[in-house]
């Protein structure tokens, strides 16, 4: 059996549609001072007009609260064969598809991976070369900033923390000591990912 997860083309109605409406209510009545933006996950079987039969419909029914604020609704719908619960289904692998899709975007945008201006296949295909190794690069330091204040951060903040930065450079026959503005934000991410990338001292 193939194995599939995706969005429908349009909103799912009714089997769907009171099972949403039910969570959106009991996210609209909860009290004001656990009123932020949670979610609720249900499941129920829909069938559009062309399917021989019904599938399985992942509901993420949330509000969204803003302070002053009317709240605002804000349901998802997915349709699915896997049999894990609606919110795993839902937070582990629908979102980590979308999570797939910023990779994408970091290359195109942040590095220019579609740049081919020159005249020449193969120096394009060198300039595609340099910009994917300059891609698993930021991705080694996307690893190891996990435990920094950078978490979670993509390319261009990366590039702004720990690359184009001024310092000032002294060498001496042994070793190159960096030194960086009293004012620099992200000194302390940038010593963290040096030692963990064996860059500087332990």
């Amino acid at each position: 059996m193939v194995e599939q997860v995706g969005g429908p083309l349009g909103h799912p109605v009714a089997a769907a549609t009171w099972t949403k409406r039910a969570a959106l209510t009991r996210k609209r009545t909860q009290p004001v001072e656990a009123a932020v933006a949670t979610a609720e996950y249900a499941e129920a079987d829909y069938q559009a007009g062309t399917w021989t039969s019904p599938r399985r419909t992942i509901i993420k029914a949330e509000v969204v609260w803003h302070h002053g604020r009317e709240p605002r609704d804000n349901p998802r719908y997915v349709i699915t064969n896997l049999r894990q619960t609606p919110e795993w289904i839902y937070t582990h692998v629908y979102c980590a598809r979308g999570d797939s899709e910023n990779r994408f975007k970091e290359l195109k945008f942040a590095l220019a991976f579609g740049r081919t201006s020159c005249t020449r296949f193969w120096a394009n295909q060198l300039r595609i070369t340099f910009t994917a190794a300059a891609f698993v690069l930021f991705q080694e330091l996307q690893l190891h900033a996990d435990e920094t204040a950078l978490r979670g951060a993509q390319v261009p903040r990366l590039r702004q923390a720990l690359i184009t930065i001024g310092v000032q450079v002294v060498r001496s026959v042994r070793r190159i000591v960096l030194h960086f503005p009293r004012s620099h934000p992200d000194a302390m991410p940038w010593a963290h990912l040096a030692r963990a990338l064996g860059a500087a001292p332990a």
